[in-house]
């Protein structure tokens, strides 16, 4: 078997795609499984090897700073000497489930599990803006669910809020379908971006299609990109603010998107469910429309810092010491986390360090 950075073996490859594949390994050291990702030889071969590895540690990076349940965790980086070159991996954790997307194609799903799937991504997506990180690929095939929750996996394209493209006449980085119609004017990404992809995923997930109908993928850019989309029919039982959640992340506007923590809180509430969260909607800071009323229940639920001792919670800004009983102390710049839950944010006793420099 080929072994990794004197390390990793791999023993299976559990995923094909077209920059890279996945296989299921073992490492050595500290006996136990994980996934290790390699980018693919043709594309390394393409990019360059300096341009392969540079690329790959950008995910990683990315990746690692997101110390998140609904974040598949990052191990690990490093290269593999090839003929002509050297192959950069990721070590990940790895998560044993389907795909949302395998799910989707056996059928529709109960739309209670719908919307608490796409609850835990926008926690997820809360976590990744919260550290000026976004995704920009949000799709059923990059979400494994598990028994403990959903996966957001891959951030192989993910990049800074606001970052440039680095080949500004070349492809929009994404899947089509998910893609905010911003992207093809050329602006770059923000977590507005992720937030049109999460409105696609919800309205998926309730519907089971998308919220286009096009007979190819040229049909369905220029219907994401001039027409609004396909009303979300009515679901028995389906709580009238999804809808409408829904509704306003598929809006062409990225200004009139709502935040991934609103979301995330708002989803939740609706299907009874808990997400762990960060305490203060840092997106939230810039300018955006009045909030609707879902929006500020939600947003005041959740803009707060810290945990007092008999569990209320106190305000502080970011990067400043919480009030309280101290057990909650983030360093400068750190993402505090909490449980939230039926529309409130209730302290979690778990002390979270979430930067990786």
């Amino acid at each position: 078997m080929r072994t990794l950075g004197g390390r990793y073996q791999l023993v299976q490859r559990i995923g094909v795609g077209g920059m890279s594949e996945v296989w299921r390994g073992h490492d050595e050291v500290l006996d136990r499984p994980v996934a290790v990702k390699i980018m693919a030889p043709a594309v390394a071969g393409t990019l360059g090897e300096i341009a392969g590895v540079d690329l790959v540690r950008t995910e990683a990076r990315s990746a690692a700073r997101l110390a998140h349940p609904n974040v598949a965790g990052v191990h690990d980086f490093g290269t593999s000497p090839a003929p002509g070159r050297d192959v950069p991996y990721i070590v990940m954790e790895l998560v044993e489930g389907q795909t949302l997307g395998e799910h989707l194609a056996a059928g529709p799903i109960d739309w209670r599990i719908g919307v608490r799937i796409c609850a835990e991504v926008s926690a997820a997506l809360a976590a990744a803006h919260a550290e000026r990180v976004v995704h920009r690929d949000i799709k059923p095939a990059n979400i494994i669910l598990t028994p403990a929750g959903a996966k957001v996996l891959d951030f192989g394209i993910a990049a800074a809020v606001g970052a440039p493209e680095p080949d500004p006449d070349g492809p929009v980085m994404g899947t089509p379908a998910y893609v905010a119609p911003e992207r093809f004017e050329g602006c770059p990404a923000t977590p507005a971006t992720d937030m049109f992809a999460l409105g696609t995923l919800l309205y998926h997930c309730v519907t089971g299609r998308l919220p286009w109908q096009a007979a190819t993928q040229t049909e369905l850019v220029h219907a994401q990109r001039f027409l609004d989309p396909d009303p979300l029919p009515e679901v028995p039982g389906l709580a009238p603010e999804v809808a409408d959640l829904c509704a306003r992340c598929l809006r062409r506007d990225p200004r009139e998107r709502p935040t991934a923590l609103v979301a995330a809180l708002l989803l939740a509430e609706a299907v009874d469910a808990r997400v762990y969260v960060p305490l203060v909607d840092l997106d939230a800071r810039s300018p955006r429309p009045a909030l609707s009323p879902w929006d500020e229940r939600a947003a005041g639920a959740a803009t707060v810092a810290a945990a007092h001792g008999d569990g209320s919670l106190g305000e502080s800004l970011p990067g400043e010491p919480p009030s309280g009983d101290g057990d909650h102390g983030h360093g400068s710049g750190d993402v505090g986390y909490g449980m939230a839950f039926a529309g409130q944010a209730e302290a979690d006793r778990r002390p979270g360090r979430h930067r990786a420099e």
